[in-house]
């Protein structure tokens, strides 16, 4: 089930704004002190670093993914997620032409 709506939450106004505004973010922060970020990615191909391992899921769009050490471009779609180790690269991109990928960034 794709998540929607985010209730009770913190939020950074000031958005995080990577690679010439091809990805911008917010942080949000749970009562509990659970971080996530909520974002946008605009066509295009980036490759980002971890620090701590990380679940993307996809809330509208889609992009395709390839995880370090793969040479697999791997389709995620609205309700889909996949799982990034820490400590490590990946690539994401979305196709010129398509809808942004819109997503929630759970740090783990």
């Amino acid at each position: 089930m794709t998540t929607e709506k985010i209730d009770n939450i913190s939020v950074t106004t000031q958005a995080n704004v990577y690679f010439d505004g091809k990805c911008v973010s917010h942080g949000i922060t749970y009562p509990d002190g659970t971080k996530k970020s909520v974002g946008v990615i605009l066509p295009a191909t980036l490759t980002f670093n971890t620090g701590a391992p990380e679940i993307m899921e996809c809330v509208a769009g889609a992009c395709e993914y390839k995880l370090a050490g793969s040479d697999a471009w791997v389709k995620s779609s609205a309700g889909e997620k996949f799982s990034v180790p820490g400590n490590a690269k990946f690539d994401i991109r979305v196709a010129q032409g398509f809808e942004a990928y819109h997503y929630i960034c759970h740090f783990g």
